[in-house]
């Protein structure tokens, strides 16, 4: 008989996004009269921008044509788009990021949970609590994670570094010696950030210990205030120590279209077994070459575009219209008497429950006596417990219309 990888029954039976999806139709089949605002998935509701719908009905045009028809392109992505990455994301930031160290992928969740592909599963890895599940769950799946300790609601190999209210949503750094890091800045899910000073401490705590930082910076747009860092590589030796994962899915409303990237640099080096060193870049080339066949030549056309003068002039409007929510969401729920973190930074707006309820009990209270989809924080990690977020990616009829019921009668959520 053959076998299974075993260590995907190490996983918690029920996914965090899956599961709320179960709650929201048991409650639909039981109240379909009810109007149900949904703020929990961080899916986008602006339509796609009109320069890039042009570019990529330009590509489409050109498949039509044996002159400019393409058919499998590198899978690294092409060079018209690499190059526009390079130059208007890095280097225009003074990061000298060259385009052979760009890898264009279909997503950034892809990215992240691949990336393990090309590391040995006998590393120490460190995440931050709470967390992106997709984290967390792939290191379960490639037998990083170890056991599950129920009663702690934690895996046993897996250093957790907790971001809570108490420490300002500042990760201290491991008291014992990692070699692989997740960072989240802005953090998904807090909307918390680090300035330059905090995340220089990570980079030298990588440097001095030789582990490698793994840095989703897929909400770097979204950042409004000075000295918070969009790119780890503003860091002075992040390129020796750092891999940078980036999407378009929220920066410019590809959820739907899949388009991201991920920057390896040529510094980063890692060891064998034997002690013997290897370029980490060479080996995700060939991991992209051999298990991927590469983004869309439409869908790549349509990243492009997004570098334009009117692509950047475009989904800077959407982004100030999610901000704009955020700031809603964040004000709204200050005057009916809760305490909120983030929202500034990111879209996403973290709460702190009433007291005396968990993290799923207020989900539920909030779903029937409001009819307000969210994500309870405990779904992000045993840290999370006590905390609640809210997405700034709804409409703003929505947005309005979801705090104005928060704000009546507050007290049926407590």
């Amino acid at each position: 008989m053959y076998k299974i990888n075993e260590n995907y029954l190490k996983l918690q039976d029920n996914y965090l996004f899956s599961t709320i999806a179960k709650k929201l139709e048991e409650y639909k089949s039981k109240n379909p009269d009810k109007e149900i605002i949904k703020m929990g998935i961080g899916d986008v509701t602006r339509p796609i921008s009109p320069s890039i719908i042009e570019a990529m009905h330009k590509a489409v045009d050109e498949m039509k044509n044996k002159d400019t028809f393409r058919g499998y392109g590198p899978e690294q992505g092409y060079s018209f788009l690499r190059e526009k990455i390079s130059k208007c994301d890095y280097k225009a930031r003074g990061i000298n990021i060259e385009e052979d160290e760009i890898f264009v992928s279909d997503g950034a969740k892809c990215d992240v949970a691949n990336i393990l592909d090309i590391l040995g599963n006998e590393n120490k890895v460190a995440i931050t609590d709470p967390v992106y599940p997709v984290y967390l769950d792939t290191n379960v799946m490639i037998g990083t994670a170890g056991n599950f300790n129920k009663e702690k609601g934690t895996y046993d190999n897996i250093v957790y570094v907790p971001i809570k209210a108490e420490n300002n949503f500042v990760p201290e750094l491991p008291k014992e010696k990692v070699n692989i890091i997740y960072l989240c800045l802005p953090n998904n899910p807090t909307g918390t950030v680090l300035n330059k000073e905090e995340l220089k401490r990570w980079v030298d705590y990588a440097k001095d210990n030789e582990a490698l930082i793994l840095f989703d910076s897929a909400y770097e747009r979204y950042i409004t205030e000075a000295n918070i860092p969009h790119s780890i590589y503003e860091i002075s030796g992040a390129k020796e120590v750092a891999i940078e994962f980036r999407s378009f899915s929220k920066t410019a409303g590809f959820t739907g279209i899949r388009c991201a990237y991920t920057v390896v640099p040529k510094e980063l080096k890692a060891k064998t077994s034997s002690g013997e060193y290897v370029l980490l870049n060479k080996l995700w080339n060939r991991r992209m070459s051999t298990k991927f066949n590469g983004v869309s030549y439409i869908t790549q056309r349509a990243a492009e575009s997004v570098y334009s003068e009117s692509g950047q002039r475009e989904i800077k409007e959407n982004i100030d219209y999610y901000m704009e929510n955020a700031k809603i969401i964040r004000e709204g729920l200050k005057k009916s008497g809760f305490v909120v973190y983030g929202g500034i930074n990111a879209p996403y707006i973290w709460l702190k429950v009433p007291e005396g309820l968990t993290s799923w009990e207020f989900f539920d209270k909030l779903l029937e006596k409001k009819q307000i989809v969210g994500t309870p924080g405990v779904g992000f990690g045993p840290s999370g417990e006590g905390y609640f977020r809210l997405t700034a990616f709804g409409t703003r009829e929505n947005t309005i219309k979801a705090m104005e019921r928060i704000s009546i009668n507050t007290q049926e959520l407590k």
